[in-house]
């Protein structure tokens, strides 16, 4: 499917758009991410997935209304004019599916608060009128991990099925949109997957779920006939603590445990989400002790096997982290896009995976490992590809057996002869494509 060849770019838009304390008026913010366009071609991206645009009390997970863009962002008809421009771009679009809990001022919600058991939306949640919360409603209610300004759906009934999936509908003929990232999808039923990947895949050709899951094994969320693919936490965590410690041998564990030729290994053949940050985690910029390793990070998620991930500003190495228990810090707002040195070279690297089949589709084999090296190999048939990273202040001479004698450089495309070993520069990442 299309998504295992994808670039992915991450857009927070109430974070982007200057949105998130914009107050209740109605603006068109959203239409600047028009401007950004350009940026997202000449980054090499293809596909944009947007966290939470549609109405709600403030961050987007705490949803009013599925079916109306949020006010602080625009009108749906300025979000159709976005989509439609990126899709005229050839980049595809991914919304966030946040099906798991719905605001406190959700629609049907609300209702509820005022009507009780009159309600005809009563059902639609777990609610015991004979009990209370701290928001004094008069009845007790399932909330997402405790946190009750988030309500929880009641999936198990049909009215609430058929409001999603015809919310999704209206979403696919609207704005004709590719996919979905499910929010928390660690919390919805197996059951509600397989039914949610029939309906979609029968509203349109090639429809993808991404599943988010924070830890465990993903096979839960990725098993034929649910998700296609999930967030891969493991790795993302593997990466940054594996170069500010400078033990590889952390990262060389995971990739080999998910995805080495071994046959025990958990998801070879899989395409999993890689990422070094997003909305939810500090900023890359502001979790690396070292900031020459920023190439490094990415380079290792454009070259391990799954589906690269880019959280919009941290490409030119924009900074944030969580204060004080809010996540504001890590969905900063941007007048306009930046193009640095790390830009060139993640751009580089995209157009590197987007001719080589062995980078998009090959196993994994691991080749060298030292504490502040690793070489590892990406090979389909009639291609082979070695990324090499030295994380390492000085250079590194790497004798190992590279199955050729020359090589070119896909990030670079400069040639690489392996005649007497190899030379590792200082904080450098290679894509060997052999000849």
């Amino acid at each position: 499917m299309w998504f295992e060849e994808a670039v992915f770019y991450q857009i927070y838009p109430l974070g982007l758009c200057g949105s998130l304390h914009a107050g209740d008026e109605e603006n068109h913010r959203i239409l600047q991410i028009l401007d950004w366009i350009p940026h997202l071609r000449k980054l090499g991206v293809s596909s944009v997935y947007f966290s939470p645009l549609f109405d709600s009390d403030y961050h987007g997970y705490d949803t009013r209304d599925y079916r109306k863009v949020d006010r602080r962002l625009g009108t749906n008809e300025d979000f159709a004019k976005v989509t439609g421009a990126l899709h005229d771009a050839g980049i595809k679009v991914v919304l966030d599916g946040v099906f798991n809990h719905v605001g406190r001022n959700f629609w049907a919600f609300a209702d509820v608060r005022e009507k009780r058991e009159a309600s005809p939306y009563k059902d639609w949640f777990k609610i015991d009128f004979g009990g209370n919360t701290g928001y004094n409603d008069g009845f007790h209610y399932e909330a997402w991990e405790g946190h009750y300004e988030l309500v929880k759906l009641n999936l198990e009934n049909p009215a609430v099925q058929e409001y999603l999936f015809d919310t999704i509908r209206e979403w696919i003929r609207e704005y004709d949109i590719d996919g979905l990232r499910l929010d928390v999808a660690y919390c919805l039923p197996e059951w509600f997957l397989e039914l949610l990947r029939r309906k979609t895949e029968e509203m349109k050709p090639e429809f993808f779920l991404l599943g988010e899951i924070i830890s465990g094994e993903y096979t839960r969320l990725i098993r034929e006939g649910r998700c296609h693919s999930a967030t891969n936490y493991e790795c993302y965590k593997g990466i940054y603590s594996s170069l500010n410690s400078m033990n590889l041998f952390e990262i060389g564990y995971s990739l080999n445990r998910q995805f080495g030729p071994e046959q025990w290994t958990l998801y070879k053949g899989r395409h999993l989400l890689s990422f070094v940050d997003n909305h939810d985690v500090n900023r890359l910029a502001s979790t690396l002790t070292n900031p020459e390793h920023k190439k490094l990070a990415y380079g290792l998620i454009f070259g391990m096997p799954g589906i690269p991930c880019i959280y919009y500003g941290s490409e030119w190495g924009c900074e944030g982290r969580k204060e004080n228990g809010s996540d504001d810090g890590l969905r900063a707002s941007f007048e306009a896009p930046c193009w640095t040195d790390l830009t060139e070279t993640i751009a580089a690297m995209a157009k590197a995976r987007k001719g080589s089949k062995a980078l998009q589709y090959g196993g994994y084999r691991q080749v060298l490992i030292t504490n502040r090296q690793l070489i590892f190999e990406r090979a389909v048939e009639g291609e082979r590809v070695l990324v090499a990273v030295n994380a390492d202040g000085n250079a590194f001479h790497a004798d190992f057996d590279a199955g050729c004698g020359r090589a070119v450089d896909l990030i670079s495309g400069e040639g690489h002869d392996f005649g007497g070993g190899s030379n590792l520069p200082p904080y450098s990442i290679a894509f060997w494509k052999c000849e």
